[in-house]
């Protein structure tokens, strides 16, 4: 009923909705229904709206919703209102996505002073990350930082830099330094939305992220070793994939090329990781003790990542003391054999390992264990036995020997004894001594009975050797006595010719 009423009455046509509008071709200046003039003929309008804002379709890409205002870039923050700071702030990270070539310093310095520009932006706490803003940042960040590496051409084959090398420095750092900045106080953002940063911040981001750790500027890795902390801490969902991927490294660098020049900023990061390790330690964790951080004892640059590496391999004992038999099992496997250095860093990484082993896991390894600190005793390099005698000044690792002295003290007494009698090093010696001495302090009737032990071993030894020089006397005499007849030697054999028949 109240349509119909409706339908009668006329409808107003389009055409005089726009003419009450004051569309007046005629007339440039009409008078608005608030009272308000204002200029629309022309490009008046148009010129004082470029000086706020200009969309630049080569700048600015189409994934930025439609409708947006997109701000000059090369304004000032403080040139601009408050609404139209996000705008400027996404349009400046739009511009430096540009890689500029060393050949033009002008654009290189603009480029810079954006860049510091955007770094005050972000530390003033006023920049807000939206999604645009969250994939402007990072499409930004993988322009100028991800790279590939040009190929190395030190002259060791041995693995990343060594101790005696200088560090290459990248002549780009001023510029990547300030990207670098930015992605810290990026990530940082108190007030980051992860939800939203996690699809921009992704798998990918991340393997060409760890890419980076191989750059040979120490200033660099450093700071990735930052970024890669603070992802690890903020995106949860991220941890399982970022584990992966550095194990997937440590295994290439160890059964593979043996060169990565970043290995001990990533066992850096995972020191911390594996300390907030939640127990009981997950299957996962033990196979990267197992897999990843026990082969990584086997190039031959351990000795510029040990430090981490030991680190992380107490960590993982702290948490659980059982693995501390698994860890020196590991350790004997890869034991150096010609190599001292290596073999001193072993032996200190033992030592610490060592002082936080349980008795029952102590027990599980001390046979094979002390077989190999046998031969340690008794090393012609000094600083080797050296640093086995010192096994013995750890209060720890004597109570552990003084408790199973019973079947230590018969597989070290030998080593002992010769060290006694023939190491040409008198610090060693003077240290051997004490050894013993503290040995016939524990138990004086068993250090009484290796030494009894071992006399009869010796004269075993001599005369089983007494008995070989009498054999081969007689063998001797025997060739010596009889003659050589020509008829000894068999004569060549020729081969018999038969006719073939064809």
């Amino acid at each position: 009923m109240l349509k119909q009423i409706l339908s009668k009455f006329p409808r107003k046509p389009k055409s005089e909705s726009l003419d009450s509008t004051g569309s007046d071709s005629g007339n440039n200046s009409p008078i608005l229904g608030s009272g308000f003039q204002c200029t629309i003929g022309g490009s008046s309008l148009t010129r004082k709206l470029n000086v706020v804002k200009r969309v630049s379709s080569a700048v600015f890409p189409a994934s930025i919703a439609a409708g947006a205002e997109v701000v000059e870039p090369h304004l000032s923050f403080k040139e601009v209102s408050n609404p139209q700071k996000q705008n400027l702030f996404i349009s400046k990270l739009n511009v430096c996505c540009e890689i500029i070539d060393s050949s033009d310093p002008v654009k290189q310095d603009l480029k810079r002073e954006t860049l510091i520009e955007l770094v005050d932006f972000v530390s003033s706490g006023s920049a807000k990350f939206t999604e645009p803003a969250i994939s402007a940042m990072c499409k930004m960040c993988a322009t100028n930082l991800f790279r590939v590496f040009p190929p190395k051409y030190r002259s060791n084959f041995t693995g990343g830099e060594t101790e005696d090398e200088e560090p290459m420095f990248d002549p780009a750092w001023s510029h990547l330094q300030i990207v670098y900045d930015l992605l810290v106080r990026f990530i940082s953002y108190s007030s980051l939305d992860i939800k939203v940063a996690k699809k921009h911040v992704d798998h990918s981001f991340i393997v060409r992220l760890l890419d980076l750790f191989d750059s040979e500027d120490p200033r660099e890795r450093d700071c990735l070793k930052t970024i890669l902390h603070r992802i690890y801490g903020k995106f949860m969902v991220h941890r399982p994939f970022i584990r992966k991927a550095v194990s997937n490294i440590i295994y290439r660098f160890v059964f593979e090329t043996e060169r990565h020049n970043g290995m001990s900023e990533l066992l850096e990061i995972f020191g911390s990781v594996i300390s907030g390790f939640a127990l009981p330690l997950k299957e996962e964790h033990k196979i990267f003790l197992w897999r990843a951080l026990i082969p990584l004892h086997k190039p031959k640059s351990v000795g510029i990542y040990h430090q981490q590496l030991t680190y992380c391999i107490v960590r993982f004992i702290e948490k659980d003391p059982k693995l501390a038999s698994t860890v020196i099992k590991g350790l004997l496997k890869y034991w150096p054999v010609t190599n001292s250095q290596k073999e001193l860093m072993f032996l200190s990484e033992l030592e610490e390992v060592l002082e936080m082993t349980s008795m029952d896991e102590f027990q599980k390894i001390m046979v094979p264990l002390f077989q190999r600190i046998r031969c340690c005793l008794n090393s012609s390099h000094y600083q080797v036995a050296e640093r086995a005698h010192l096994l013995w000044n750890n209060e720890h690792i004597l109570n552990l020997i003084g408790h199973n002295r019973q079947v230590i003290l018969p597989l070290v007494f030998p080593a002992i004894e010769r060290n006694t009698q023939n190491h040409w090093n008198q610090a060693v010696l003077n240290l051997t001594m004490n050894v013993r001495k503290m040995f016939c302090e524990m138990d004086e009737e068993l250090v009484l009975a290796c030494q009894c032990k071992l006399e009869e071993e010796h004269i075993k030894s001599n005369s089983a050797a007494e008995k070989r020089r009498i054999t081969w006397e007689r063998l001797e005499t025997a060739a010596g006595v009889q003659p050589v007849v020509a008829c000894n030697f068999l004569a060549p054999i020729k081969p018999s010719t038969c006719p073939v028949v064809c």
